[in-house]
């Protein structure tokens, strides 16, 4: 999972949506909605396909689901589902790209704590590293300790169990081979005479799994070869920071 940030949509596309989401709520109103038959038929209008290809551009140019970066990014997904928050189905940010396997996973699952705050992690709101971590020995994600309350992040908690990223072995082998090979371009460009810019957009390139925010904005700073980066060549870390924080504007 990686911060994906959020791309406006034209004013024409947002009144389309607006205009199907007032449909949707006078027929909540009347008591005749039926959401899946409704996102069904909604996926024709060109204001939803106009929202889906701003999301595929979020994703990337390889369109990796938002969730866990593995599988190509196929479906709108609802970060709050669309059967039991029908006044939230056409809002543009709801909407987010996943994988049928997230997709399945999640379902109509939004878990809150006693105040309603959603204990998913948005990663077009959130950078997901402030609550999740990464073991490389197993390939897991973790939820993230968080040292002011002793305790780990229960956004981290329940993000992981919700979409099983903590037990789906060929997403485990995916982050692995992505963690060794950042490792090894990381390694190699300590000490090489490329230039910072070009080896921030190089290892930018290759994180393929969205893990370079674990090692340069997570609890993963102090993993080598990513220390030795972040002190001796300061400036490509600042690169990658600063692309990461704002990935739009790659």
């Amino acid at each position: 999972m990686r911060f994906v940030g959020r791309i406006p949509l034209s004013p024409e596309a947002i009144r389309g949506l607006k205009n199907r989401q007032a449909k949707v709520d006078e027929k909540v109103r009347e008591g005749t909605l039926d959401a899946i038959k409704e996102w069904k038929s909604g996926g024709t209008l060109d204001s939803v396909k106009a929202a889906k290809r701003v999301l595929q551009a979020m994703a990337g140019e390889t369109e990796r689901c938002m969730y866990c970066q593995d599988s190509h990014g196929t479906d709108i997904e609802h970060f709050k589902p669309k059967t039991p928050f029908p006044e939230s189905m056409y809002q543009w940010e709801n909407m987010l790209l996943c994988c049928a396997e997230c997709g399945r996973f999640k379902g109509d699952r939004f878990p809150i704590d006693a105040d309603s705050k959603p204990l998913l992690v948005d990663p077009s709101r959130q950078n997901p590293w402030d609550y999740i971590d990464f073991d490389p020995q197993t390939g897991n994600m973790t939820a993230r300790f968080i040292a002011a309350t002793a305790n780990f992040s229960k956004e981290g908690e329940t993000t992981v169990t919700v979409l099983h990223l903590d037990r789906r072995g060929a997403l485990s082998s995916l982050y692995k081979q992505a963690d060794r090979r950042l490792r090894e371009l990381t390694s190699a460009g300590v000490g090489s005479m490329e230039d910072d810019e070009s080896l921030a957009d190089r290892l930018l390139k290759n994180d393929d799994a969205g893990l370079l925010g674990w090692y340069i904005q997570g609890s993963g700073q102090k993993e080598e070869p990513f220390a030795s980066l972040a002190r001796l060549r300061p400036r490509v870390v600042n690169a990658i920071r600063s692309k990461l924080e704002s990935p739009n504007a790659r």
